[in-house]
């Protein structure tokens, strides 16, 4: 298919997409339409992102409140990173979402929310300056990995756990370059990080070095200054990561 027909099937115009809410005919149900719905999705985030520039994403749970200190600091990574004219991309929801497109907006720089629909708990917070609205999770989660050269990983919950563990896993198994991932709060990640030693490691699940993909840190400027020097060593990519070839 065109990208021509791609973008009228992005914008709603001329071909029609069904959504969710259309119950009551059958065939909106079908696989085929389906497909249209995603390509549209794909279409209208990849044609936006790509104009961003380098960017960051950063995670962290939803459920954080503004008196938190992760809320803080991840307000204060994401204005570093904007001073130096590094996009921040977040879930777009609240607590560290919020807190990081806050600080990037007030940083003068892009902040990106790439939104997805819930029942519970996320809503567009309103710093992101460069909204995305997205129906399905994998088409988000491509977004976060395809379009940022490195990774910040506030602490969170199940989301926040996924997101480190499909990136982990892509940059393990070369699928995407060794871009930085960054766990913010030793008192939050130190636990895990002993498990995954003394049961992935010694049990020869992962192999020997596999945690050092990931560094640890409670300090801010050390979290930016990470992702400046892997920008200025390793650049903008010049080929695309196996992942999205």
């Amino acid at each position: 298919m065109s990208l021509c027909i791609l973008r009228l099937v992005s914008r709603r115009s001329h071909v029609y997409v069904p959504t969710m809410s259309d119950t009551t005919t059958s065939f909106v149900r079908e696989d085929p339409w389906r497909i249209f719905r995603i390509m549209a999705e794909f279409v209208d985030s990849f044609q936006t992102l790509s104009q961003a520039g380098p960017a960051v994403t950063i995670f962290g749970s939803a459920r954080t409140k503004p008196d938190d200190k992760y809320y803080r600091a991840a307000q204060d990574i994401a204005k570093g990173l904007a001073k130096h004219n590094l996009a921040v991309i977040t879930g777009g929801g609240p607590g560290i979402m919020e807190a990081a497109n806050k600080g990037a907006a007030h940083g003068g720089g892009k902040s990106i929310g790439l939104n997805i629909e819930l029942p519970h708990e996320q809503f567009s917070n309103r710093f992101s300056n460069i909204p995305i609205h997205f129906h399905y999770f994998f088409a988000r989660k491509v977004c976060f990995v395809k379009y940022s050269l490195g990774f910040v990983y506030m602490p969170g919950g199940f989301g926040t756990l996924d997101e480190l563990f499909e990136v982990l896993t892509l940059v393990q198994t070369q699928r995407i370059p060794q871009f930085p991932l960054i766990l913010f709060g030793s008192e939050h990640w130190k636990g895990l990080l002993a498990w995954m030693k003394s049961r992935l490691e010694k049990d020869k699940h992962i192999s020997p070095g596999d945690l050092d993909l990931v560094k640890i840190t409670d300090d801010v400027d050390e979290v930016i200054e990470i992702i400046r020097d892997y920008e200025r060593r390793a650049g903008q990519p010049a080929i695309t990561p196996k992942a999205f070839a």
